[in-house]
């Protein structure tokens, strides 16, 4: 994986090492034309002239980085994201590595750091998260050659390895469980609807609602908040056909879910059966304790960041599916009432 040089800028730009040198470090010797084209052509692959020195070295940043397009308030309070950093410094830690984390407001920021942190000489490597469908960020790692790793998919990411875990056959499982348990209004609070596993989650939960003849099952689209899962829940429960049953898609929203439907003189579960994707110290913590699909965040964090260092010292690493999160159920579940 090439870092790009100074040699790389001037066989692009059809012109000499030298001439790259006295544009980059605003010396005369080059047309402002030149210079101009030749500035694009570092910020497009990548290249920073301050880390100049670093990069004839080919000294490693010992680190890797992780970019977050999400809102910093939420992952103050997300123990997913939590675990997942948690299993990606055990492995980084070992290696004496260390993580780099940026918080970002969009897509277009993120890869922008990306290209910043390449350029710099800051990382080795970065873990990817909240895969897209035509995802932006893909083409752009693979033009910058950064080794890279993709938590989430499968999706079409080329030559970029994925981990990723099946969320369509753990849905399809929460929702057989509860159809056994009586229950036939069923509906789902999703996450970020633009994200490819949630995506996912909403397919598989359409199929497998429809195959069972579950026609009033509804997903209610939300942001992991408990804010917004919150209103969600509210919408599904002042209807008239309101669901017996509510899958949410984090821990976060269910247990903001549970709190609304108590204050709505609810009784969980009698009136209403919740399960959180995800479990976590909240899921239990909670009167009742929530249903919730398990799995091991830290070890699937510790997983990709194994992919990512054989990535960084070349090793071939290929896509590799986790364990799928199984139900363990708990009080927040049981048979409808009559």
């Amino acid at each position: 994986m090439k870092r790009p040089t100074i040699a790389d800028i001037a066989r692009r730009a059809g012109v000499s090492k030298g001439a790259v040198s006295y544009a980059l470090n605003g010396q005369p010797g080059v047309s402002e034309a030149t210079r101009q084209r030749i500035v694009a052509i570092a910020q497009e692959i990548g290249f920073n002239p301050n880390s100049a020195a670093r990069a004839l070295s080919g000294a490693s940043a010992r680190a890797v980085g992780l970019t977050l397009c999400r809102p910093a308030r939420i992952l103050s309070i997300e123990p997913f994201f939590m675990g997942l950093i948690s299993g990606f410094e055990a492995e980084l830690a070992a290696r004496s590595y260390a993580l780099t984390l940026q918080v970002v407001a969009t897509p277009e920021q993120e890869i922008e750091v990306y290209r910043r942190w390449w350029g710099e000489r800051r990382i080795d490597g970065v873990i990817v998260t909240d895969l897209r469908e035509d995802d932006q960020r893909i083409p752009v790692l693979h033009q910058l050659q950064l080794p890279a790793v993709v938590i989430g998919g499968p999706g079409d990411t080329g030559r970029i390895a994925q981990v990723w875990s099946d969320d369509a056959g753990a849905i399809t499982e929460t929702v057989r469980y509860l159809v056994a348990l009586g229950h036939r209004r069923i509906a789902r609070v999703g996450g970020l609807p633009d994200l490819l596993h949630t995506q996912t989650r909403t397919r598989a939960f359409n199929d497998i609602c429809t195959a069972l003849g579950l026609n009033e099952a509804v997903t209610m689209p939300s942001d992991y908040t408990g804010e917004e899962g919150g209103r969600a829940t509210r919408r599904l429960l002042i209807g008239a056909d309101r669901p017996t049953a509510v899958i949410y898609d984090n821990d976060v929203m269910a247990v903001a879910g549970l709190a609304v439907a108590q204050e709505m003189g609810l009784a969980v579960p009698g009136d209403l059966s919740i399960v959180a994707w995800d479990d976590s110290p909240l899921c239990s913590l909670v009167h009742p304790p929530l249903t919730a699909l398990s799995r091991d965040i830290a070890e699937y964090g510790a997983h990709a960041a194994r992919e990512l260092l054989a990535a960084i010292d070349g090793k071939p690493v290929g896509n590799v599916e986790a364990g799928t999160a199984h139900l363990t159920p708990r009080g927040s579940t049981a048979p409808p009432r009559a």
